[in-house]
């Protein structure tokens, strides 16, 4: 129980020496940004400095993990271990791996909070449709492109609560959780579709899959272009879910928690029509500040944990990520992606929302929703936003949906 309390409450208790001025409403901008800079990273810090953008500050509200999640954690709690030659995880059975707070001492630290970033419970299978991304010009706003998607993700081990539970049945590769996108538009790259297989052996490459409408084929990518640019954004395969790589391809370093602002929000009370009662309009929310790349939701502060990710490959585009995960939720809020000459060269920021301040559908499922999502390239002055309708636990999702077989028949 004692732990249970501990996970409920990690993110929402406050220094008592907070500034006062961290108040809901409150705007932070260029005038008066010093006040802010102990609850804000420096790139942060940096844009509005430039008048890039403004935080308003949001009231501070606690978003629980599913219930059953944290029940599964509480029973397997100190039962999981790492191999110390492999970096696997040993006897994991559900729930959080790792539930105890992260500290500096622990050589093991990092490589822990990559595994809970991971093992997160996102729901068994969610469904974003529609699924907008725009690319956008930052220096004069104008979007040179959008894609409408249809995303859809499934555990197929490690169920919580969509039968059949806790693993799918027939699941001989041993995959973890698949994710699906479908181009619907423009008509140029219609039916254009991605497929990546996770799988649960860290040590195995996952299987990604894209078929081109264009050729009218499905090709199996090879592991160096999930770190390409995805249809010519600013984002990678590799960025997907915050993370979509192997942990074993990356050194994991703990640089500390802080108490920092960060995008999460109730969208009931930013958008009045979350959701139409006779019809299914959803109203999303929207982005602002320099060429439209922020996404305009209120920022609470939150403990935020600090991951490093140093890639082992040579030849990876990144010479490190910095990862930003919520204590109480596991997600990644923010990063920042370094390139090879150690320079800042993407900020990426994602919003979310309270489940039970979204679409009903989501209430009282325990997982954060997101709602928009930025990756900003700093050096060229571009971003590419994401704007989610998203379903948690959804059963119009299917497993045939993640086959290769289904890729064909849907592209034709």
């Amino acid at each position: 129980m004692k732990l249970l309390l501990t996970l409920l409450l990690s993110s929402v208790i406050i220094s008592a020496q907070a500034d006062s001025s961290l108040i809901a409403g409150n705007l932070i901008n260029q005038q008066n940004i010093e006040k802010f800079t102990p609850y804000l990273d420096k790139p942060i810090v940096d844009l509005i400095t430039q008048g890039s953008f403004s935080i308003t500050i949001g009231k501070q509200f606690d978003m629980a993990p599913n219930p059953s999640f944290l029940a599964l954690t509480e029973a397997n709690k100190g039962t999981v271990s790492i191999d110390s030659k492999t970096g696997q995880m040993i006897n994991y059975q559900g729930g959080l791996p790792f539930p105890e707070q992260p500290t500096t001492d622990d050589p093991l630290a990092g490589l822990k909070l990559a595994w809970n970033m991971r093992y997160s419970y996102g729901g068994d299978t969610s469904v974003v449709d529609p699924f907008i991304w725009d690319y956008i010009n930052m220096k004069t706003g104008k979007v040179e492109r959008s894609i409408s998607f249809i995303g859809k993700t499934m555990r197929y081990k490690h169920r919580l609560l969509m039968p059949p539970k806790p693993n799918l049945p027939k699941n001989p590769a041993d995959i973890f959780n698949g994710i699906y996108l479908l181009a619907k538009e423009p008509f140029d790259i219609k039916n254009t579709q991605l497929l990546v297989h996770r799988l649960e052996d860290d040590s195995a490459r996952e299987r990604t899959w894209l078929y081109f409408s264009v050729q009218r084929r499905v090709r199996r990518l090879p592991a160096g272009q999930t770190t390409d640019a995805f249809l010519g954004s600013d984002i990678m395969i590799e960025d997907f879910l915050g993370y979509n790589g192997r942990i074993n391809d990356m050194t994991w370093r703990y640089l500390g928690t802080q108490q920092l602002l960060a995008p999460i929000y109730k969208h009931s009370t930013l958008i009045k029509n979350v959701e139409s009662e006779s019809s299914n309009d959803y109203t999303f929310g929207t982005f602002h500040g320099e060429g439209g790349c922020f996404p305009n939701v209120p920022w609470q502060l939150r403990e935020l944990h600090i991951l490093q990710a140093e890639p082992k490959l040579t030849d990876h585009p990144l010479s490190k990520r910095i990862f930003y995960i919520d204590a109480q939720t596991h997600i990644p809020i923010a990063g920042r992606h370094y390139d090879r000459n150690s320079q800042i060269w993407r900020i990426g920021i994602s919003a979310f929302s309270h489940p039970d301040e979204h679409l009903k559908q989501n209430k009282g499922s325990g997982v954060a929703i997101p709602t928009l999502i930025s990756m900003i390239d700093i050096t060229a002055k571009h971003c590419t936003t994401l704007k989610m309708k998203t379903k948690i636990n959804d059963p119009s999702v299917k497993l045939k949906d993640f086959t290769v077989q289904s890729l064909r028949s849907r592209g034709k």
